[in-house]
């Protein structure tokens, strides 16, 4: 059989896993859409697809932003998971040097210096989604 590297494997894992999840949260945001933009797309003598490409996803994916951001967030947070299968993260670099001699008795420095890091960059993401539903206005 074929053999993958770690990264490879870990990447496709992850890949399937963020993609149904993201599929859900998508698919939320289509069930919000009224029935009234179908009909509208086929009062305007749109397809199917061209009415979902150009009436129904600009909205579902402007609904979803919320969910999106959030999902994005939590695969972040994600990440950190790696480390059980011997994969190196932010996490495991911090727990890493701790075995290095000059870094005796700094485990509370390391691990609040990698969560304020985790904090930081998450607090962030939320910051912009905030943002972008101010910007686009979505009233959800």
């Amino acid at each position: 059989g074929t053999v993958y590297a770690l990264l490879t494997r870990v990447l496709i894992i992850v890949t399937l896993f963020g993609s149904a999840y993201m599929a859900e949260v998508i698919r939320g945001g289509l069930q919000a859409i009224s029935k009234g933009q179908h009909e509208a797309g086929d009062s305007l003598g749109l397809t199917y697809w061209q009415a979902q490409r150009l009436i129904m996803l600009p909205q579902a994916l402007k609904i979803s932003i919320p969910g999106i951001v959030n999902t994005f967030i939590g695969f972040y947070k994600d990440t950190t998971l790696v480390l059980i299968i011997g994969m190196m993260d932010l996490l495991g670099l911090g727990y890493s040097s701790l075995n290095d001699i000059k870094w005796a008795g700094l485990a509370n420095e390391v691990y609040l210096t990698v969560a304020l890091f985790f904090f930081i960059c998450c607090f962030s993401m939320s910051r912009y989604s905030l943002y972008l539903e101010k910007k686009l206005h979505t009233g959800h």
